[in-house]
């Protein structure tokens, strides 16, 4: 997915930049990067974080880096900051989310005779993409008005001028952007847990395509939200930090409240509920409370020296980190009927390992709940899971083995309870060797998390799409 931090101060940012940014580093796994404004000029620095945490990468180079404007990004994509010379001045320029059309839009630049000067894995950088259609227009306000009409899909992103910083988000403010201030600075940041150890108060989020122009003087919109939202249900789920609001809303609080709702659809008998580390934990701690039973943890996860568990890019790898940082505790397994929740089950290679661990530790039984509905459709805005085949997709897999390998009518499998759903559920919980697997229904998951429908992106369950 990636993270955006930015902050403008009357007084030297360097500090804060770095921690700020380094809180969004649960969102990203690829690149970090931080930009200052100086009278100097600019001081930027670019690190590949793979293999190691984004502030290992950078604390060695805080001495050197001086000003009051900075912005700093965690990308899942490619090398951010970009600085682009053009008639509008100097700029730097982050961003995240998924340019669907991104090839359309750099033929039409081929068309115009214009040329693109980095790549990123051969292709086209998708953050000098859009900084070129920003370069279009006369002004900032107008070039990244038109930049984000241009897209399909999504892109939130961060502008770092010599009077301060535009803040735009994505069209239809599927990724959060809020407002943070405190005496003489203010910041903008993906992620609000960034603020508090910083001393920020949360004033107020971005709305839909709201563009906003903030110096250490305050802050004004240069361009309206507009009247749709479909921000992504997903971060409450899983992306999100516990500590983090999006509309107000606190990620944590939600994860308890879609436990609670996995608990009041069940009376399976069980001995404990335990949640599979890190951001299961909230939804089981809500279904135990809900259940009156014991939260326990039979894993305990290891992280001293692991990276989150999908790092690095390779999948091999990525099962192997993940299976690693789990460590058992025979003492809590041994001869229970033990229930997880789970955030979600995207591929389900990891958790069959999982399962396996638990039985070689005696279980007697294993059962699963998922704190969202099976995931069908591939993500088309925030890069989640879009790397990967739609038959990686376990609920994939699993309609593609009951119709034999032909095309399916998605939609039937989608519907909580049809018989087309329960036979993909337990398809799913048959290759798992789970003893029982239950979803969350849709309706549930959108009531926990208590914004109105319409205003909740769900297409990665149900297939819905808004560009």
């Amino acid at each position: 997915m990636g993270g955006l931090f930015g902050i403008v101060s009357k007084e030297d940012c360097v500090s804060d930049l770095f921690y700020g940014t380094d809180y969004h580093s649960h969102l990203g796994t690829r690149y970090g990067g931080m930009a200052v404004r100086n009278a100097r000029g600019i001081e930027r620095s670019i690190h590949n974080i793979e293999n190691s945490y984004f502030r290992t990468k950078f604390e060695a180079e805080l001495p050197g880096f001086h000003g009051g404007i900075g912005i700093g990004v965690i990308s899942d994509t490619d090398p951010q900051p970009l600085f682009m010379g053009s008639h509008l001045g100097t700029f730097g320029i982050v961003t995240v989310g998924k340019i669907n059309n991104i090839d359309a839009l750099v033929q039409r630049a081929f068309d115009r005779r214009r040329y693109f000067s980095d790549t990123t894995g051969g292709s086209i950088n998708p953050t000098e993409v859009m900084a070129a259609l920003i370069c279009e227009e006369e002004n900032f306000e107008d070039g990244i008005r038109k930049a984000q009409e241009a897209v399909q899909g999504s892109c939130t992103l961060l502008v770092l001028t010599d009077r301060g910083i535009y803040a735009a988000r994505d069209r239809l403010g599927r990724t959060p952007l809020a407002i943070g201030r405190r005496n003489g600075a203010l910041a903008v940041s993906s992620e609000t847990c960034a603020f508090p150890n910083l001393g920020f108060e949360a004033e107020r989020f971005l709305g839909p395509g709201e563009i906003v122009f903030m110096s250490a003087e305050g802050y004004e919109t240069r361009v309206p939200p507009g009247p749709r939202m479909q921000i992504c249900a997903f971060l409450w789920v899983y992306y999100g930090y516990p500590a983090s609001e999006y509309e107000g809303i606190n990620v944590e609080h939600a994860r308890n409240c879609c436990g609670a709702a996995l608990a009041r659809r069940d009376d399976t008998a069980i001995d404990c509920v335990a949640g599979i580390p890190d951001s299961g934990i909230g939804h089981a701690i809500g279904y135990a409370t809900a259940r009156n039973l014991p939260y326990r943890r039979p894993f305990v996860k290891y992280t001293p020296t692991w990276p989150r568990s999908f790092m690095p890019q390779n999948q091999q790898m990525r099962d192997l980190v993940a299976r690693m940082k789990l460590i058992p505790i025979r003492k809590l397994i041994d001869g229970q009927r033990l229930l997880f929740c789970e955030d979600s089950i995207v591929r389900g290679t990891q958790l069959q390992d999982t399962i396996q661990v638990l039985y070689d530790y005696g279980a007697r039984e294993v059962h699963m709940r998922p704190a969202c509905p099976v995931l069908i459709y591939p993500c088309e805005f925030i890069n989640f899971s879009a790397s990967r085949s739609t038959l990686d997709l376990a609920g994939r897999r699993a309609i593609h083995d009951l119709e034999g390998g032909k095309p399916a009518e998605l939609s039937v499998y989608a519907g909580a309870g049809t018989p087309q759903n329960l036979a993909m559920i337990d398809g799913i919980r048959r290759r798992l060797r789970l003893t029982t697997l239950k979803y969350q229904r849709l309706e549930d998951l959108v009531a926990a998390i208590g914004l109105p429908r319409e205003k909740v992106c769900t297409h990665c369950w149900d297939g819905s799409s808004y560009f």
